[in-house]
């Protein structure tokens, strides 16, 4: 008897494994499989800049990315008592503003290089809703500027599928061999509306949806449907955390497995099965730490790190 819809993956034709890098960029979700990435090992750079929501800001930090276009004194200002930029998320914000200008820019410099050499870029779309400035100016964060310094405006299908199409052509065009990784963020977006997230997500399937399926057809760009997992595989609020709009740890356990089966290569699981054995030894506490058994524990231990390290040199464990 079968008690749900398990969602259709197809396989992906370009497989990530231990030798690939990852770069990827988008919504929180990007960072709950970033964290997965993280966990086991894989050579992953996830949202460097921060979270950012839109597709029309992914596409700017981008392009400014891969032209190397350096943040001045014009892309910053001062509110709150710290330096903010539009482009990038709060996190970032800082007091001082020489230190602020030169961190943006060795980000700028690392994940340019990053994208330069990435095997597999992966792209998390979260919102069809932008806020524009005075300027008209979409941007990733209002760093909780007054909201009448804003317009809010939901982009066409047509708005984010053009901007998906430039990120692809603006990576490609230095790295002609990244796999593009599209989905869409399952988080649910309430605070603008019940109907209106509804709307902002169909926007952004359809896009994607004409993107993999009509306009790029290459076995370089595929789509992963964590959006469509939570949906209908998970229909149920036992799958979200206490705010009831973020998938809870068993949904995006869940979620990475669907990824695993579909978009990992086979002969990385065994590798993926040692990490986590390992992993979760770093994690133990013993109630004896002196005892000898706990001390052969730890010798075995590092023993299975140093062997892992002479296979993987990346590979780093906190110990």
């Amino acid at each position: 008897m079968q008690f749900f819809t398990k969602v259709p993956i197809s396989a992906s034709l370009n497989p990530i494994s231990y030798q690939s890098k990852i770069v990827s960029i988008g919504s929180c979700f990007a960072e709950n499989m970033g964290d997965k990435f993280a966990f086991y090992q894989f050579q992953n750079t996830t949202n460097p800049f921060g979270i950012i929501f839109n597709p029309v800001s992914i596409e700017k930090i981008i392009r400014r990315l891969i032209s190397k276009e350096y943040f001045s004194d014009k892309d910053i200002f001062f509110h709150n008592e710290r330096w903010h930029c539009f482009e990038v998320h709060s996190e970032l914000s800082h007091p001082d503003k020489d230190y602020f200008l030169t961190h943006l820019n060795e980000i700028l410099n690392s994940f340019s290089d990053e994208i330069s050499t990435a095997t597999h870029f992966i792209i998390t779309l979260g919102t069809s809703w932008v806020y524009k400035t005075n300027e008209d100016e979409v941007v990733a964060n209002c760093h909780k500027v007054p909201q009448n310094q804003f317009s809010k405006l939901l982009l066409s299908t047509l708005e984010i599928s053009e901007s998906l199409h430039n990120c692809i052509d603006l990576v490609s065009k230095l790295n002609p061999k990244c796999q593009f990784i599209f989905t869409i963020s399952p988080v649910r977006h309430i605070k603008d509306g019940f109907a209106e997230n509804q709307v902002s997500k169909s926007h952004l399937i359809s896009a994607v949806y004409d993107l993999v399926q009509n306009q790029h057809k290459s076995s370089l760009i595929s789509y992963f449907a964590s959006y469509e997992i939570l949906m209908d595989e998970l229909r149920d609020y036992r799958f979200y955390s206490e705010d009831l709009l973020h998938p809870n740890s068993t949904a995006i356990d869940y979620i990475w497995t669907r990824f695993v089966e579909t978009t990992v290569d086979k002969t990385s699981i065994s590798t993926m099965n040692e990490v986590e054995v390992i992993q979760k030894g770093l994690q133990h506490r013993s109630f004896n730490p002196e005892s000898l058994s706990h001390q052969k524990f730890l010798k075995n231990l590092s023993e299975k790190i140093d062997e892992m390290q002479k296979k993987h040199s990346f590979m780093k464990f906190s110990h």
